[in-house]
């Protein structure tokens, strides 16, 4: 019997997809195949997934098995995205079940040229941020040529456990990616600097390490759950003349909102660039 779920690439991320798939049921327990870069990565990787998925190497010949199955979620580096699309047997190839769903992950290769790479599939292409990895995630989905309003719903339901998902037209990706999936090393950078800052005064670094973060994290669902714009946050802080109000004035003077804004617009602009 082929296998309902391929994953070609099995890193950190796709772990993060595919194993509450698994425990929720979504893919049917001994369903799905994996394939890995190396031989000496099958043990370590097949510990880390549930028993029930079959971890290949991709110099295995079961690793054409992957190909084979109704939905393959593409997790491979950009860079090797050429040598594993020339390691892929045709779609003609697959079980007369329909075409196969393609969903690829990767960052800056837009569907026209998957599509090109791997002809006779339906192809999509998904955003999701790192925050996926504790179930906090956001995913932008864009769609190629052909799709069903079922399998639409079917993609979905693979990132939605981890997720809140967005259906966006393709062009919104690079800046859907620039914010949300770059977005994650923009706020570690601030956490670590405001760190660094309290350990400058005194404070012992774990502590300033771990009141940084719950300071993050409890004004990001502050602003969320009370539905506040940003500057109204800003303005219940910063009282008259008080310290949070010498701090913003230090803060504008450095520039830190003019390089924030520039940091997106560049991430957007370098994966427009990788598109071309």
């Amino acid at each position: 019997m082929p296998f309902a779920f391929g994953v070609i690439g099995l890193g950190r991320m796709a772990q993060a997809l595919v194993i509450p798939l698994i425990e929720q049921g979504l893919i049917p327990a001994g369903e799905a195949i994996a394939v890995v870069g190396r031989q000496d990565s099958v043990a370590t990787v097949s510990a880390r997934v549930p028993s029930d998925v079959k971890v290949v190497a991709a110099s295995d010949p079961a690793a054409k098995e992957a190909w084979g199955a109704s939905v393959q979620l593409l997790a491979v580096k950009p860079q090797m995205l050429d040598a594993v699309a020339a390691s892929a047997p045709p779609a003609t190839a697959m079980p007369a079940s329909g075409s196969s769903l393609l969903i690829s992950v990767l960052a800056g290769v837009p569907l026209a040229r998957l599509q090109t790479l791997f002809p006779g599939r339906i192809c999509v292409r998904a955003v999701p941020n790192t925050p996926c990895l504790v179930g906090q995630g956001l995913t932008g989905l864009a769609w190629g040529n052909g799709i069903s309003d079922q399998q639409k719903k079917q993609v979905r339901s693979f990132f939605e456990p981890v997720s809140e998902v967005l259906e966006l037209p393709e062009e919104r990706l690079d800046a859907f990616l620039a914010l949300t999936s770059s977005g994650p090393a923009y706020v570690a950078l601030i956490a670590e600097a405001m760190a660094d800052g309290a350990v400058a005064v005194g404070m012992p670094r774990a502590q300033a390490h771990h009141l940084a973060h719950r300071t993050l994290a409890g004004t990001a669902a502050l602003l969320q759950e009370q539905e506040l714009h940003p500057g109204e946050l800003k303005d219940m802080v910063a009282s008259p003349g008080g310290t949070t109000m010498a701090a913003l004035r230090h803060l504008e003077k450095a520039g830190l909102r003019s390089a924030l804004i520039e940091a997106v617009v560049a991430a957007t602009q370098h994966g427009r660039g990788m598109a071309k």
